[in-house]
């Protein structure tokens, strides 16, 4: 990685080069997603459902606490680590990579970053183990507009109490904790939204309806209902009414996690049209043999390769200590559009059969879509980025 020093003080960046650890990593990850991911893909398609076995199984390679410090119980590793394995398993299937993402670009993040020693010796260590972690920011009024939250939180007994209704929450079938945020101080708009942690089987907790989704179907995402939730006092991340920040700085960082997620679905694509393409003839050869198909095939592989250099360029300005606003908002924006795209060509490259639910490119095309939408929707990219190149 850059130098931190050299970075801050403004020497010219060289571009990320990957150390053996990293190049180690990447490849277990690899291995793991073919052989245990990847065969299970089409059944959790089908039924909606992440296999509890793999879930476990993610949590015993320390997939699910890539960062976390080794004193907690995780692998202390690296943001890139992290990102490498969301590529590597959305190969295999990008609902169990949203899952591996959300657990540590977002929720492990918010808890290292915010949380108090307690709150960490508390929920680091479990979150590395077996937990599952819930970000529950978004409600019916509250998507792009992201703060315009009807949850509330009433100071009670010394601590606090919630209420109020948070949709499309990922993880929320599996999840032990939820990151949850209500407005403690409505008059002051935005600067009365506080954080807290509230755990599964919290009273006044529910997990309402799970969606139906049209794709990473087999990644949960549900209502959850806060009817007079009690939370302690030491169950506020961060500060009571810094909320706010805690979401914004978060989800700035969760935005490279899904760039890297769609990176990997765009790879696949790739992949699964390569091969085919040297498999299906037509008038006596192989279509790869013919122009156009070749320089179809040529367009997707330059695209995945900006939009996978985009990603490892947040990471890099992130790991060294950069503002990476504007970066982490190309990454997410663009490869979002390539992913769907590549899926869309691959599509054609099988033709009539890519059409079918015989073959995986049409999981990957739903799969797709859901990139420019959620952790912020390609207008708001486009947004953030125009407001960080005008200043």
């Amino acid at each position: 990685m850059p130098n931190r020093e050299s970075a801050i003080a403004g020497a010219p960046q060289p571009l990320l080069v990957w150390s053996g650890e990293d190049e180690m990593f990447r490849s277990s990850v690899a291995a793991f997603a073919r052989k245990e991911i990847a065969p299970r893909a089409r059944a959790m398609d089908e039924a909606a459902r992440l296999d509890p076995a793999l879930l476990r199984q993610l949590f015993e390679l320390g997939l699910m606490g890539i960062e976390i410090p080794e004193e907690h119980g995780g692998q202390g590793g690296t943001f890139t680590q992290a990102l490498l394995a969301i590529e590597e398993i959305a190969k295999a299937d990008p609902a169990v990579a949203v899952v591996v993402d959300v657990q540590n670009t977002l929720v492990n993040y918010a808890l290292q970053r915010w949380g108090t020693d307690e709150q960490k010796r508390r929920w680091l260590a479990r979150l590395a183990a077996d937990t599952l972690g819930a970000f529950a920011l978004s409600e019916a009024g509250a998507g792009s507009d992201a703060f315009a939250l009807a949850a509330r939180a009433f100071p009670a007994d010394g601590g606090f109490r919630i209420t109020g209704r948070k949709l499309w929450i990922t993880n929320a079938a599996e999840a032990g904790l939820f990151l949850v945020f209500a407005n403690l101080n409505p008059e002051a708009g935005h600067r009365g939204i506080t954080c807290f942690l509230v755990e599964r089987g919290a009273p006044g907790l529910q997990i309402g309806r799970k969606e139906d989704k049209l794709g990473i179907r087999a990644s949960s995402t549900c209502e959850l209902i806060l009817d007079d939730v009690p939370v302690p006092a030491q169950g506020v991340l961060g500060q009571p009414g810094q909320g706010y920040k805690v979401a914004i700085e978060t989800l700035n960082v969760g935005r490279i996690g899904i760039a890297a997620q769609m990176t990997g679905l765009a790879a696949a694509a790739l992949q699964h049209a390569l091969e085919y393409s040297k498999q299906r003839k037509q008038f006596g050869r192989p279509i790869a043999e013919f122009q156009a198909v070749r320089m179809d095939l040529a367009r997707l592989a330059t695209d995945l390769e900006t939009a996978r250099l985009l990603v490892y360029n947040a990471a890099r300005r992130r790991e060294a200590g950069l503002d990476f606003v504007k970066e982490a908002a190309m990454a997410k924006y663009w490869a979002s559009e390539i992913a769907e795209s590549a899926a869309s060509r691959a599509i054609e490259i099988f033709g009539g059969a890519g059409f079918t639910r015989d073959y995986p490119v049409e999981k990957l095309f739903r799969d797709s879509k859901i990139g420019r939408i959620y952790e912020g929707t390609t207008n708001m990219q486009l947004l953030t980025i125009a407001r960080q190149l005008l200043g």
